[in-house]
């Protein structure tokens, strides 16, 4: 697998180092590839895909949303399966996206100032982190690059573009 990360961000970092330490329990191998410069990242996307049974997975990061056409234009013409953090991107062809409700972030964060336009104290309230998260499968990009997803992981589906 390859990550796409935005090195210059620690979230870009840190995500691979969590795919990179868990990689080995699934039997993958993964590499890093920098989101810095479109012409790199076309690069990079395409000497990764000389390899067999590949893939891309691609963390939240305003770099990312940055070359979000590009990516997803780079799995396509490689025939590599990715993974995107946000459901925008299946909406624009990208294949699979599990990630964060945002619609569910908005409604939490609205209870939040409301309370604190109420008076209670930001610093009193606990942190909140994410507690819904959404599956979104684009079968038109899974016939387009020859997969069958299977009936079950569909069922899982939050959405399915077709």
């Amino acid at each position: 697998m390859a990550v796409l990360r935005d090195a210059s961000q620690g979230a870009g970092t840190g995500d691979f180092a969590v795919i990179q330490a868990m990689a080995p329990l699934l039997r993958l191998q993964v590499k890093a590839i920098d989101l810095r410069e479109a012409g790199e990242i076309e690069r990079a996307v395409a000497a990764f895909a000389h390899s067999p049974d590949g893939g891309l997975i691609l963390p939240g990061s305003a770099a990312g949303r940055h070359y979000r056409d590009l990516i997803i234009s780079l799995a396509a013409r490689h025939k590599l399966p990715a993974l995107y953090s946000e459901r925008h991107f299946a909406a624009a062809g990208g294949l699979i996206t599990y990630g964060v409700n945002w619609s569910d972030q908005y409604r939490l964060a609205a209870g939040y100032v409301d309370r604190i336009l109420k008076g209670e104290k930001a610093s009193d309230m606990p942190v909140q982190v994410p507690t819904k998260y959404e599956l979104v499968i684009n079968l038109k990009t899974a016939k387009i690059l020859g997969l069958d997803v299977p009936i079950s992981l569909q069922q899982r589906a939050d959405e399915i573009i077709e």
